[in-house]
C-alpha cells in the first residue's frame, strides 16, 4: 500500500488524486441508489462520481467487481477503464 501510495503522489507519474466535491457527494448517492445491489457506498460512489464530472474513465482501483459494473454518465452509460 505504501509503494501506491508514493508511485500517485509522486509528481513523476501519470496519476491524479483529487478530493470530490459536495456535488459529488450527491451523486455519489445516486450511484449507491442505481446500483444498490453492488452496496457501492460513498468511497466507491465519490470516486465513479468524480471520474464522471472529470469525465476522466480509467480509474485505478482493485475492486474490479463494483467498479466493472459501474456505469457513469448522465445515461448510465460509459463504463469505466480499470487499472492495474
Amino acid at each position: 500500500m505504501r509503494k501506491l501510495l508514493a508511485e500517485i503522489f509522486d509528481p513523476g507519474t501519470r496519476y491524479e488524486y483529487e478530493l470530490p466535491l459536495p456535488s459529488d457527494l450527491v451523486r455519489a448517492l445516486q450511484f449507491d441508489a442505481k446500483f444498490s445491489d453492488l452496496a457501492l457506498g460513498l468511497v466507491d460512489g465519490s470516486v465513479a462520481a468524480v471520474a464522471e464530472r472529470r469525465k476522466v474513465y480509467r480509474v485505478l482501483t482493485t475492486d474490479r467487481r463494483r467498479f466493472s459494473a459501474i456505469r457513469v454518465g448522465p445515461r448510465f452509460s460509459q463504463a469505466l477503464e480499470l487499472l492495474p
